[in-house]
């Protein structure tokens, strides 16, 4: 079981797309968790039922809508791709578009599951529509009163009458029916769309758009990374270098151990690499106000073809004996 567990935390560890499918089920788990959970209470009374069962069926799906969308990674790398200014990056409205698409896609799981449950249950069908049944067989009573009061079971009015049960089944088995064919509505539209899509779209287009929506959010992730590992190593310079200003000097005479050569200056060298030249503050936010105003242009020919030494080894009378790259 831990192995099977190790391996699904290693799919949505492995990439952003993974992550937000994963949390978009896990969001989907939670409602129907707080459906179980909810203490449902129909008031019984013809002016609210239906106002209430409207509640419960709208409020909670667009909550977990928009938290979908909050937590949904897309919903980010979109944003900054539409508002940034162009500088030297062209933008595409294609990545835009689906990102917009695969954001809105994940947002819905979790509201769909919270309708398809309230459906299949039926206690809010049956709340909302009890009064909506053909109360021809009940003349001479308040027909609207005892039809608003069938979703309560404790009520005394049918105490001992088969009437409630009768209505409630009756009521549940159009609200299963809607909620089977929104789910097989869904399905086939998910399905239909699978197989006709390649037709009407230009598969190698698609492949383009979704390679470079995935840069982006690469992109992102690596530059967060960076100034991470710069922030730490600027501010250990910074303390460091507090610490040293208030040291007052002391010069003290050892002898040099033969087994340390150079370990200072090895790790000054590797802490100025991964700083970047990039020592003071007016450096860091020139560097951050033009990565968002002018992010660098998708073209990498420089760095991957940087000038190489080339070591010849030539004998004394020199002729080339070989040569390292």
């Amino acid at each position: 079981v831990m192995e099977r567990l190790k391996l699904v935390l290693q799919y949505f560890q492995s990439n952003s797309e993974s992550i937000s499918n994963g949390i978009c089920i896990i969001l989907a788990l939670v409602s129907v968790k707080l459906y179980t959970s909810f203490d449902f209470n129909c008031p019984c009374l013809p002016q609210y039922n239906k106002l209430y069962s409207l509640g419960v069926m709208t409020v909670p799906p667009i909550i977990l809508f928009f938290l979908g969308v909050l937590v949904n990674r897309h919903t980010g790398v979109m944003m900054d791709e539409w508002m940034r200014p162009t500088g030297n990056r062209s933008k595409n409205p294609a990545v835009v578009k689906y990102l917009f698409s695969a954001m809105i896609q994940r947002a819905l799981l979790a509201p769909m599951v919270w309708i398809l449950v309230t459906l299949l249950d039926g206690k809010i069908f049956i709340c909302a529509f009890s009064v909506s049944v053909d109360p021809a067989l009940f003349q001479g009573l308040d027909v609207i009163k005892i039809m608003a009061k069938v979703p309560c079971r404790e009520d005394v009015i049918f105490k001992n009458s088969s009437f409630r049960k009768a209505v409630s089944r009756y009521v549940r088995c159009h609200s299963q029916a809607v909620g089977w064919s929104i789910l097989l509505f869904l399905i086939v539209l998910g399905a239909m769309g699978r197989l006709i899509k390649p037709c009407f779209d230009d598969h190698a287009t698609f492949l383009q758009t979704r390679y470079w929506s995935n840069y982006l959010d690469v992109e992102q992730k690596l530059f967060d990374e960076t100034c991470v590992l710069h922030a730490r190593d600027f501010a250990r310079k910074c303390v460091v270098q507090f610490f040293e200003d208030m040291r007052e000097d002391t010069v003290l005479y050892l002898p040099h151990p033969p087994f340390i050569s150079n370990f200072r200056e090895d790790w000054e060298e590797e802490e100025e690499e991964r700083l970047h030249g990039i020592t003071k503050q007016q450096q860091v936010d020139k560097l951050l106000n033009k990565w968002y105003y002018s992010k660098p242009e998708l073209d990498v020919t420089r760095i991957s073809h940087r000038p190489k030494t080339c070591v010849t080894w030539e004998d004394r009378e020199g002729n080339t004996l070989y040569s390292d790259v």
